[in-house]
């Protein structure tokens, strides 16, 4: 299929479609898979909110919450409607608009999604941690102009001072919040916008080597396609799921974990606003879930919480749980055994981007190797080249390049033509590919930093780093961490006169939380006369990642 032979656009704001990357950086799609094969028109929240009600029953239950909330499916199709009214007849908002979602992961949040799909806007979904600096950039990169935020994330957003931007807050008081506004649209359904399969329904944004985030455009068709390739034959959902996990809708992860594969098989989800790994377990116990999505470092953390089998008779009950998946970092066998001891499932290992929206390679039950990530997802190819683009030979290690259904569309950057090579998308790892076609990860190729399953960009930490009165120079690099992976280690030159010692850390550590997510900041920070270089000036950071 030609990637730019594009449908007629819904979109009277063509921002998003005019902003796509030039015809000869597209990767190459492919659409092997019969139910891949989506028709021209095609709205992705019609598809998974009003066609799973007609199939599964309105009355069906959809989102939970841990104090005991249930939306049906039918409530869930009701309240995006009336929100959808909210955004077209009070904010204004036409197709093609984006609109900015802040807040933690709540039933709002997932029915304020629903609306801008139904209202034929662009979702720019953010997390409710990141800051003012954070949020002005992605606002000013992706045009941002309308916002549905939770009130309790509001602070930030304000502060970001995003030029024109419209504001309407919800689970607040005030008679102008979004649930009071959505309350007094009418009962009838909204006529959802007739867009195209191919046209841009959601923004999501991923952390740059370079420190500049990069908005990366999906359209309505890929949104299903994430469903019905890792979710319909890797993961295979039951009608009678109840899924649940850490990461936040504002990550593709979780908003194709914990929304949009659920919904696709009829199922639930449990909506936690902090799911720590103590939280995790303790909701699995409670509520009985029966698919969880988590990073490695909380599988890890979970272990040591663990005493049995999950039968019942030690800390935590998790007998409930069939499916566990794991991405965001690479899982080392050692925690795939030790979760299998224990719990007898078979964590199902994945890589996903961003920029491929969800998980494209992965293996799960027999077909699971303790190691390896595993094999691409029916729907996609992968494939071992060297830094010309040349398929290397089984057993040697190479740049992981991939194609299918999903592939990266940056929001007008240049970096398109680095991640896009002859039609592939090269992700930026480093992997193996054995003679059985298993993928075993090795590294990430650039400077990239994943610290429990988050990806940190060094330079920004260190702009950030740099903002602060007293440091003159700051170099960062990913420290190995049992626990986490790798942590963020920062290297500081201070002005003269500045003290080395705790007090400085922590006052340069609380600078940088409220400088960005504090996921970012770093973990350990360590001072220097000088940064090292070459003659040329270039920072050396092999000499930070290994001193000796």
């Amino acid at each position: 299929m030609n990637a730019m032979k594009l449908n007629p656009s819904a979109h009277l704001d063509t921002f998003a479609r005019d902003s796509l990357p030039p015809e000869d950086q597209w990767p190459r799609l492919v659409f092997d898979l019969p139910e891949l094969r989506y028709p021209d028109r095609l709205n992705c929240g019609v598809e998974l909110l009003d066609r799973a009600a007609e199939r599964f029953g309105a009355d069906r239950p959809c989102l939970r919450t841990a104090d005991g909330q249930v939306w049906s499916y039918g409530q869930l199709r009701e309240r995006s409607d009336r929100v959808a009214r909210v955004l077209v007849e009070d904010m204004g908002v036409v197709p093609g608009n984006r609109v900015l979602l802040r807040g933690p992961s709540t039933p709002w949040l997932v029915a304020s999604w629903f609306a801008v799909m139904k209202a034929g806007a662009v979702a720019v979904t953010v997390l409710a941690a990141q800051r003012a600096r954070e949020l002005s950039t992605i606002a000013e990169i992706a045009g941002v102009r309308h916002a549905l935020c939770d009130a309790r994330s509001a602070d930030d957003l304000a502060k970001a001072g995003i030029p024109g931007l419209t504001t309407v807050l919800f689970g607040g008081e005030g008679p102008d919040d979004l649930v009071r506004l959505a309350e007094g649209e009418p009962d009838a359904a909204f006529p959802a916008v007739d867009t195209s399969a191919d046209d841009v329904c959601l923004i999501a944004f991923t952390s740059g080597t370079t420190g500049r985030p990069k908005g990366c455009m999906h359209f309505h068709r890929d949104v299903l396609a994430i469903a019905d390739t890792f979710s319909r034959h890797v993961l295979r959902p039951r009608e009678d799921d109840l899924f649940a996990g850490s990461p936040p809708l504002g990550f593709t992860f979780g908003l194709g974990g914990l929304v949009v594969f659920p919904l696709r098989a009829g199922a639930s989800t449990l909506l936690l606003e902090r799911a720590s790994p103590d939280t995790l377990l303790e909701a699995v116990e409670r509520h009985r879930v029966s698919v969880l999505f988590t990073a490695p470092t909380a599988y890890r953390a979970m272990l040591g919480r663990l005493d049995g089998h999950g039968d019942g008779n030690d800390g935590h009950d998790v007998s409930s749980l069939r499916r566990c998946v794991s991405a965001g970092e690479n899982l080392p066998s050692g925690t795939w055994h030790s979760w299998h001891e224990r719990t007898g499932l078979r964590i199902i290992n994945g890589i996903g981007a961003t920029e491929m929206l969800h998980i494209f390679i992965s293996a799960a039950d027999e077909g699971a190797r303790p190691g390896a990530t595993g094999v691409p997802v029916p729907g996609y190819r992968a494939r071992i080249v060297d830094t010309d683009g040349r398929e290397v030979p089984d057993g040697q290690p190479g740049l992981l390049a991939v194609q299918g259904p999903t592939g990266c569309r940056y929001l007008g950057d240049p970096r398109q033509s680095e991640y896009v090579r002859d039609g592939w998308n090269v992700t930026g790892d480093t992997y193996v590919r054995d003679c059985e076609g298993y993928f075993h990860y090795q590294a990430r190729a650039d400077d990239m930093i994943i610290s429990a399953g988050y990806n940190i960009a060094g330079p920004e930490v260190e702009e950030a780093l740099l903002r602060h009165p007293d440091v003159r120079e700051a170099a960062v690099v990913g420290k190995p961490d049992e626990e986490r992976g790798r942590i963020v280690k920062a290297f500081v030159v201070l002005r003269d006169g500045v003290r080395r010692d705790e007090e400085t850390v922590r006052a340069l550590r609380e600078f940088a939380k409220a400088e960005m997510t504090p996921f970012k900041c770093p973990r350990e920070i360590a001072f220097l006369d000088a940064l090292p270089r070459t003659a040329t000036g270039k920072l050396q950071r092999f000499r930070l990642r290994d001193p000796e």
